[in-house]
Protein backbone atom coordinates (compact mmCIF):
# COMPACT_ATOMS: atom_id res chain seq x y z
CA UNK A 1 0.00 0.00 0.00
CA UNK A 2 1.20 3.65 -0.75
CA UNK A 3 0.52 6.85 1.09
CA UNK A 4 1.16 10.25 0.46
CA UNK A 5 3.25 12.74 2.85
CA UNK A 6 3.47 16.24 1.33
CA UNK A 7 4.66 15.29 -1.94
CA UNK A 8 6.12 11.97 -1.73
CA UNK A 9 4.94 8.81 -1.47
CA UNK A 10 5.13 6.40 1.24
CA UNK A 11 4.91 2.53 0.21
CA UNK A 12 6.45 -0.76 2.25
CA UNK A 13 7.60 -3.84 0.96
CA UNK A 14 7.37 -7.19 1.98
CA UNK A 15 8.42 -8.66 5.37
CA UNK A 16 11.03 -11.25 4.96
CA UNK A 17 12.04 -13.55 7.62
CA UNK A 18 14.51 -15.28 8.73
CA UNK A 19 16.04 -17.29 11.86
CA UNK A 20 13.45 -15.10 13.68
CA UNK A 21 14.78 -11.70 12.09
CA UNK A 22 12.29 -10.21 9.99
CA UNK A 23 13.39 -7.14 7.90
CA UNK A 24 11.27 -5.28 5.45
CA UNK A 25 11.54 -1.68 3.34
CA UNK A 26 10.18 1.62 3.49
CA UNK A 27 10.09 3.58 -0.20
CA UNK A 28 9.96 7.43 -0.73
CA UNK A 29 8.93 8.49 -3.86
CA UNK A 30 9.12 12.24 -5.02
CA UNK A 31 6.20 13.48 -6.63
CA UNK A 32 6.36 16.36 -6.57
CA UNK A 33 8.21 19.00 -9.14
CA UNK A 34 10.73 20.03 -7.01
CA UNK A 35 13.76 18.54 -5.62
CA UNK A 36 12.89 16.86 -1.75
CA UNK A 37 16.14 17.01 0.89
CA UNK A 38 16.63 14.05 2.84
CA UNK A 39 19.01 13.15 5.69
CA UNK A 40 18.95 10.62 8.37
CA UNK A 41 16.32 8.53 9.41
CA UNK A 42 12.33 8.04 8.66
CA UNK A 43 9.92 8.10 11.73
CA UNK A 44 8.07 5.19 12.39
CA UNK A 45 5.73 3.82 14.85
CA UNK A 46 4.35 0.46 14.93
CA UNK A 47 0.46 0.67 15.36
CA UNK A 48 -2.28 -2.02 16.16
CA UNK A 49 -5.52 -3.01 14.46
CA UNK A 50 -7.51 0.09 16.35
CA UNK A 51 -4.53 2.12 15.00
CA UNK A 52 -2.97 3.27 18.32
CA UNK A 53 0.71 2.63 18.82
CA UNK A 54 1.26 -0.74 20.40
CA UNK A 55 2.99 -0.14 23.92
CA UNK A 56 6.72 -0.90 24.65
CA UNK A 57 7.80 -1.10 20.95
CA UNK A 58 10.75 1.47 20.80
CA UNK A 59 12.16 2.69 17.53
CA UNK A 60 15.64 3.30 16.98
CA UNK A 61 17.76 4.70 14.84
CA UNK A 62 20.12 2.05 13.54
CA UNK A 63 20.32 -1.63 13.58
CA UNK A 64 23.02 -2.18 16.37
CA UNK A 65 20.22 -3.02 19.25
CA UNK A 66 18.58 -5.84 16.77
CA UNK A 67 20.64 -9.09 17.08
CA UNK A 68 21.70 -10.26 13.92
CA UNK A 69 20.59 -7.30 11.75
CA UNK A 70 22.88 -6.09 8.90
CA UNK A 71 25.11 -2.59 9.89
CA UNK A 72 23.71 0.40 8.91
CA UNK A 73 25.84 2.42 6.84
CA UNK A 74 24.80 5.28 8.36
CA UNK A 75 23.26 9.01 7.45
CA UNK A 76 24.21 11.01 4.12
CA UNK A 77 22.44 14.35 2.49
CA UNK A 78 20.74 13.23 -0.50
CA UNK A 79 18.47 15.36 -2.75
CA UNK A 80 15.36 13.15 -4.39
CA UNK A 81 14.24 14.93 -7.86
CA UNK A 82 11.22 14.46 -9.09
CA UNK A 83 10.58 10.78 -9.60
CA UNK A 84 13.26 9.69 -7.56
CA UNK A 85 13.06 7.17 -4.46
CA UNK A 86 14.77 6.85 -1.44
CA UNK A 87 14.69 3.88 0.69
CA UNK A 88 15.57 2.44 4.52
CA UNK A 89 15.43 -0.37 6.02
CA UNK A 90 13.20 -1.48 9.24
CA UNK A 91 15.02 -4.53 11.24
CA UNK A 92 13.04 -6.34 14.26
CA UNK A 93 13.10 -9.76 16.52
CA UNK A 94 9.77 -12.09 15.80
CA UNK A 95 7.63 -11.21 18.68
CA UNK A 96 3.96 -12.71 19.78
CA UNK A 97 1.80 -9.05 18.81
CA UNK A 98 1.00 -7.76 15.53
CA UNK A 99 1.01 -4.78 13.85
CA UNK A 100 -1.21 -4.12 11.44
CA UNK A 101 0.29 -0.21 10.42
CA UNK A 102 2.96 1.87 10.30
CA UNK A 103 2.65 5.63 10.89
CA UNK A 104 5.75 7.05 8.64
CA UNK A 105 7.38 10.22 8.15
CA UNK A 106 10.13 11.23 6.14
CA UNK A 107 11.99 12.38 9.76
CA UNK A 108 10.80 13.49 13.27
CA UNK A 109 8.96 16.60 13.11
CA UNK A 110 7.59 16.19 9.37
CA UNK A 111 4.51 15.65 8.12
CA UNK A 112 3.26 11.63 8.87
CA UNK A 113 0.92 8.93 6.91
CA UNK A 114 -0.43 6.15 8.28
CA UNK A 115 0.17 3.00 5.86
CA UNK A 116 -1.48 -0.67 6.09
CA UNK A 117 0.74 -3.02 6.05
CA UNK A 118 0.06 -5.97 3.70
CA UNK A 119 0.81 -8.49 6.22
CA UNK A 120 1.21 -7.60 9.73
CA UNK A 121 4.32 -7.36 11.62
CA UNK A 122 5.20 -9.65 14.45
CA UNK A 123 6.70 -7.31 17.06
CA UNK A 124 5.39 -6.90 20.21
CA UNK A 125 5.44 -5.01 23.57
CA UNK A 126 9.18 -4.31 24.64
CA UNK A 127 10.48 -5.14 21.52
CA UNK A 128 12.98 -2.65 19.16
CA UNK A 129 12.52 -2.15 15.55
CA UNK A 130 15.61 -0.56 14.29
CA UNK A 131 16.06 1.78 11.22
CA UNK A 132 18.59 2.22 8.56
CA UNK A 133 19.60 5.74 7.21
CA UNK A 134 17.59 6.94 3.93
CA UNK A 135 20.02 5.71 1.18
CA UNK A 136 18.52 5.87 -2.71
CA UNK A 137 16.77 3.31 -4.21
CA UNK A 138 17.95 1.14 -6.59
Amino acid sequence: RQQVIDELVAGTGPVDAAMGLRAMTITLTNCGKKPYELKGYPFVRVLGAEGAPIPGVRTVEGTDQVAMAPEDPGPEALTLGPGESARAGLYWRMAAEDGTYLRVAPAAGRSTTTVRLPDPLDIGPENTLGTTAWAPAA
